[in-house]
């Protein structure tokens, strides 16, 4: 199996390789890789050799976001600590290689013997964390043999997954790499102990501490409180074209015209934001031009056409709509929850843990189609029934807060014990 595993990450490479000259984000994977030995070598070399070194990496941006409050925290607890944050994907790289917390951030190197060997041999990290998927047998059984304290966090385990087949024992060995294991959720936690796993704890989602952050400390923004008055308004956020479908449908057929609309579409290419306007049976404008000229006063959409607002543009909103449920997975339905909103997303929601949980405790729905959508638009907009939505809403995020402080005193206590042996 091991021989398997060694061909599938070098084919892996060589295809990546061989889509580099015709596609973007293949290029920028293998050239963020090239010559990584002598960036971490310089990195070592221009900071104080005796500073301890805490090693997060985290697959892409969702990881990160996951990642990020275990950072924040220790950063304020170990301030001694540099802190090295790496990524698998160019979409996390690209956005958080400035990350103000990371003294150095990187792409991981493709999971070879020599690859993870020469890593750790430079990088000698105190403390490693991975998030939630991300599972190389090399970096890992080389961290295991060198005992440094490894962990997992946030992650999610399900019967199907290669761990628990019978031809998954090379990936379950993997799983004994890590010292300790945080699940979000306890179906995980049963599943690991089934097999024979003790180190674990359900310690829940860390992104939950973070949205409780965000929405604690969200921006205002006038242009938008000005376009929503008084008015109930749907958010809906991180939509593509088959979300905006059913948008559309709802503003053709029965939507309240007392209700606004703001729409902070995947993709904000100028021809996206185009077929979306033309598609739009009502009045709408654009957030870049509002803000210099302000919106029709017959306007019931705005279209947001910038990134980075849309975590605190919940607070304007009765009812979230999160997109991606018809192609690969929902965005992320934490950050609304914050606000209390109940939040309406598609099908295709089974691999994320929060949307399942949230289902379950009556603070979210999923809709099949335009119908559906409809439907639950027409339940939300009666006042009991969104009462008590929102109320499951906001009970879940107060259920689910404290992972951060759960992992944190873990690794506090394994910090100490490290010192009281040294």
């Amino acid at each position: 199996m091991l021989f398997l595993y060694n061909l599938g990450v070098r084919l892996y490479g060589l295809a990546i390789w061989l889509m580099s000259g015709f596609q973007s984000k293949a290029s920028a994977w293998r050239k963020g890789r090239q010559q990584w030995r002598q960036q971490l070598r310089q990195f070592r070399a221009s900071v104080p050799s005796n500073r301890p070194i805490l090693w997060l990496h985290a697959a892409s941006l969702g990881e990160f976001e996951q990642g990020r409050p275990i950072i924040e925290a220790f950063k304020t607890r170990f301030p001694d600590y540099l802190i090295v944050l790496t990524f698998f994907s160019p979409s996390g790289y690209s956005i958080r290689k400035n990350y103000e917390l990371a003294d150095y951030v990187a792409y991981l190197p493709l999971d070879t013997p020599a690859n993870s060997r020469d890593w750790l041999d430079i990088l000698q990290p105190q403390l490693v964390v991975f998030v939630k998927y991300e599972f190389w047998y090399h970096f890992l059984t080389q961290l295991h043999n060198r005992r440094t304290p490894t962990l997992l966090i946030s992650a999610v385990f399900r019967p199907e997954q290669i761990f628990f087949r019978w031809y998954g024992g090379l990936f379950r060995t993997i799983l004994h790499c890590f010292d300790h294991i945080f699940v979000q959720d306890d179906r995980s936690f049963q599943l690991l102990h089934r097999f024979g796993y003790t180190k674990i704890a359900s310690a829940g989602d860390t992104r939950v501490d973070r949205v409780q952050k965000i929405a604690a400390q969200a921006k205002a923004f006038p242009v938008i409180k000005q376009f929503v008055g008084e008015a109930p308004v749907l958010i809906a956020g991180s939509t593509w074209p088959e979300d905006e479908a059913i948008l559309v449908d709802y503003l053709n057929t029965t939507a309240p015209p007392n209700w606004r609309f703001i729409i902070a579409p995947h993709e904000i290419q100028q021809e996206k934001i185009q077929q979306l306007e033309q598609q739009l049976p009502v009045v709408s404008c654009r957030y870049s031009q509002a803000q210099k000229t302000g919106y029709p006063t017959d306007c019931r959409v705005l279209i947001i056409d910038n990134i980075g607002m849309l975590s605190s543009l919940y607070r304007y909103g009765r009812i979230a709509y999160i997109g991606g449920g018809f192609g690969k997975g929902i965005h992320n339905t934490l950050e609304p929850v914050a606000f209390a909103l109940p939040v309406i997303f598609g099908p295709k929601y089974h691999k994320f843990t929060e949307a399942v949980n949230l289902i379950a405790t009556g603070g979210a729905f999923s809709i099949e189609d335009a119908k559906a959508f409809r439907s639950i638009m027409d339940q939300l907009t009666k006042e009991v029934p969104y009462q008590a939505t929102a109320t499951a809403a906001q009970n879940f995020i107060q259920k689910n807060q404290g992972a951060t402080q759960l992992i944190m005193e873990h690794i506090a206590n394994s910090i100490h014990k490290e010192l009281e042996n040294s």
